[in-house]
């Protein structure tokens, strides 16, 4: 029953993850509702995603859809920005982090209100200082405290005028990104239950690849709508936690 359980769970937070980011809105939560200890059910997480968004890219990539060149652009960034992250948050609080996570989704959530930023371009992700900084930004959030690090990412592909599909993959290749070096971390240190861990990655796997085929039908005037009740969610979530 458990492994079914997070079959559905991995599903259902890769498919929301997929389409717009914070797709740790469902799998996190729940994992820690059922009972699974906090660094196994992050483990957990992180290890599927690493999977998961991996496998969604290549269906992506062979498609056309997105570049060789622009996915090494946001992967390499996201990795340094997570390395740099990672080594920040020691120097700060959970409390601080928690602040940062709310300031940053708050700003992207009244940009994106202010901005008619709507995936309608067709232009490829070009790495200048104002993308290379921003990518860089929110790889380094990944890495200090990480809950909305997809959605954010979504956010500045709309501002750079970037096709949906394409802005999907790119956000794939960078929660890879963010996941893979905290994944190696938690199964070195035996912090992974493997048998849920591994229903969890069936279940995102197919999440993701049903989310791809949403993405592609999907009509681009509900995406910053869809976008924004993620990122009020994501600040709801962060909010509540904080004051627990």
């Amino acid at each position: 029953m458990s492994f079914f359980i997070f079959i559905v769970i991995g599903f259902a937070g890769n498919f929301i993850g997929t389409l717009s980011g914070g797709g740790g809105l469902i799998s996190l939560p729940t994992m820690l509702l059922y009972g699974l200890p906090v660094h196994s059910a992050i483990g957990a997480n992180k290890v599927a995603n690493t999977v998961s968004s991996f496998t969604s890219f290549l269906v992506i990539f062979k498609e056309k859809e997105i570049t060789l060149k622009e996915s090494g652009i946001v992967l390499v960034t996201c990795l340094l920005g997570g390395a740099t992250g990672g080594m920040v948050a020691s120097l700060m609080s959970g409390d601080t982090l928690t602040l940062v996570a709310i300031f940053l989704l708050g700003f992207a959530f009244i940009t994106s209100l202010l901005k008619k930023s709507n995936f309608e371009g067709e232009e490829q992700f070009k790495l200048n200082i104002k993308t290379g900084s921003s990518l860089f930004g929110i790889g380094m959030y990944d890495g200090m405290f990480g809950p909305g690090s997809g959605t954010l990412q979504m956010y500045l592909y709309a501002s750079q005028k970037i096709a949906y599909i394409r802005a999907v993959g790119l956000n794939r290749v960078g929660v890879f990104a963010g996941c893979f070096g905290s994944s190696i971390t938690y199964i070195s240190t035996g912090k992974i239950e493997w048998p849920l861990t591994i229903a969890l990655m069936f279940g995102g796997i197919i999440g993701a690849q049903v989310g791809i085929k949403v993405a592609r039908k999907m009509n681009v005037k509900y995406i910053n709508p869809l976008l924004r009740g993620i990122t009020l969610l994501l600040i709801v979530q962060i909010v509540v936690n904080y004051y627990k």
